[in-house]
């Protein structure tokens, strides 16, 4: 005899507890699970707050970073990234920096963020020579990391977005480098609020990250650049 198929809906239904003993633990397993996810953003947002400075604020260092945010289809700077060189700029200008490292995805032959950058820069007024580039700053972790160990940068402003700028700091803090953080001018756009809501899981990655210091994707040997526009600037 053919027992009759149970229907779909409720095959995917999930089984709540019957009991209110059960409920109880469903609710606090849930509430938990909340504490848990809120605990990297939490330890990201703690780690930048005392550091945070406007252009006119920022401590006068030796070299300011860049992350890349992407490109246009057209090879331009995004609106964020124009943002962040614009802010790097004014740093540079007002004697703030007297080096900028751009660092950002070059991972094909036709995608480089820090040229685009440099290029950027150096049409507003900073020097070619003062530009050092980072082709493999895949993501931040790997910038703060290459920035450190292949730059030999201990100290730095970095410039991104409100929405970054905090892990960024954090993430700089962790791999070693005297980190303080510009926010540069936001655009409300969509990419602006997926940004901002990418960062609520993007504190996990950072965590971990902080927590294990993995090796960045591409590490390879240490660079003199940064020395070399150093020595150039003084």
């Amino acid at each position: 005899m053919r027992l009759p198929r149970p229907h779909l809906s409720a095959v995917l239904r999930p089984r709540l507890p019957r009991t209110r003993a059960g409920q109880r633990r469903t609710v606090q397993a849930l509430m938990l699970l909340c504490v848990l996810a809120l605990i990297p953003a939490t330890w990201v947002f703690t780690a930048a707050d005392d550091r945070l400075r406007t252009t006119t604020e920022a401590p006068r260092t030796d070299v300011a970073v860049v992350f890349g945010a992407g490109l246009l289809w057209n090879g331009e700077p995004s609106i964020f990234l124009a943002n962040r060189l614009d802010a790097a700029a004014e740093l540079y200008r007002e004697g703030r920096v007297k080096v900028v490292l751009v660092t950002g995805d070059n991972s094909s032959h036709h995608y480089n963020e820090p040229h685009t950058m440099r290029h950027y820069l150096i049409d507003r007024g900073v020097p070619h020579a003062h530009i050092v580039s980072d082709y493999a700053g895949f993501d931040t972790w790997d910038s703060c990391v290459r920035a450190k160990k292949i730059f030999g940068v201990d100290r730095a402003i970095l410039v991104s977005q409100g929405f970054h700028i905090r892990r960024a700091v954090a993430l700089c803090q962790g791999a070693g480098v005297d980190s303080y953080g510009v926010s540069a001018a936001d655009h409300h756009d969509a990419i602006y609020y997926y940004g901002a809501t990418r960062e609520l899981f993007a504190a996990s990655k950072a965590a971990l990250d902080a927590a294990f210091e993995p090796d960045p994707q591409f590490l390879g040997p240490k660079e003199p650049g940064v020395a070399r526009a150093l020595a150039d600037a003084r």
